[in-house]
């Protein structure tokens, strides 16, 4: 019998931009890729939840967005920041628009999890079940041979927010998950409470959202090394 103990995994503070760095990389960026960019930063989602947000997931009465099938398969509910509101709003028409297409042409359909295909036979011809951010080809599940409109690559954002982070010279190693990063530490920089910061991102347990104390807020009182005191 082999007793082991399991290694732990090194705490290591995460990559974060200052909020003039975010606004230079949102310079960079347009149209659908701006809007996702803006909805990992102002939200704190994941790029795989910004994916998979469908039509009737955007509560524009209630100014809130669901965030379903996130990390560890849970759902939360999120602020819509004011910012997004038309811009989403412009966005589920042109997916209105998209799917009366579809529709006209026969091909209206999307994959749906779980049972729910069976359970609603003609749910997946449905506006409200229809991914936002579409990509414009059609693509065959291969599981079932089915003809869907699937969400964007998982591919695509990143590549345009890369180019757009060069672009704004900055040289911290920048990813999709930098900006859950910045939502989380910048909004601890303007005093929100850490359990409420918690709730936002989802998490279990409030010691992973901890993990945000440890970067540095500039806002608060200088302190001098000893290096600037000897000088």
């Amino acid at each position: 019998r082999i007793e082991a103990i399991r290694a732990n995994k090194d705490s290591m503070a995460p990559t974060v931009m200052s909020p003039g760095e975010v606004g230079q990389v949102f310079e960079g960026l347009s149209g659908v890729y701006l809007v996702i960019a803006k909805l990992l930063y102002g939200c704190g989602m994941r790029i795989s939840g910004a994916h998979r947000l469908r039509v009737k997931d955007i509560d524009f009465a209630n100014k809130q967005i669901e965030i379903r099938q996130s990390k560890g398969n849970k759902s939360r509910l999120v602020p819509m920041p004011d910012d997004l509101i038309e811009p989403l709003r412009r966005f589920v028409k042109s997916r209105e628009a998209l799917h009366e297409h579809d529709l006209a042409n026969g091909t209206a359909s999307v994959y749906l999890p779980y049972a729910l295909d069976r359970k609603y036979p003609s749910a997946h011809r449905e506006l409200k079940w229809q991914y936002l951010f579409a990509s414009h080809r059609l693509s065959r599940d291969p599981r079932t041979g089915r003809i869907h409109r699937h969400h964007l690559h998982s591919s695509t954002f990143p590549t345009h927010l890369r180019c757009a982070v060069e672009q704004a010279g900055i040289r911290k190693h920048v990813t999709s998950h930098t900006s859950r990063h910045c939502f989380a530490t910048h909004l601890l920089w303007s005093g929100t409470d850490i359990r409420q910061i918690q709730q936002l991102l989802g998490h279990s347990d409030v010691k992973t959202t901890e993990i945000y104390t440890h970067v540095r807020n500039p806002n608060e009182a200088k302190v001098v090394s000893p290096l600037d005191r000897l000088v």
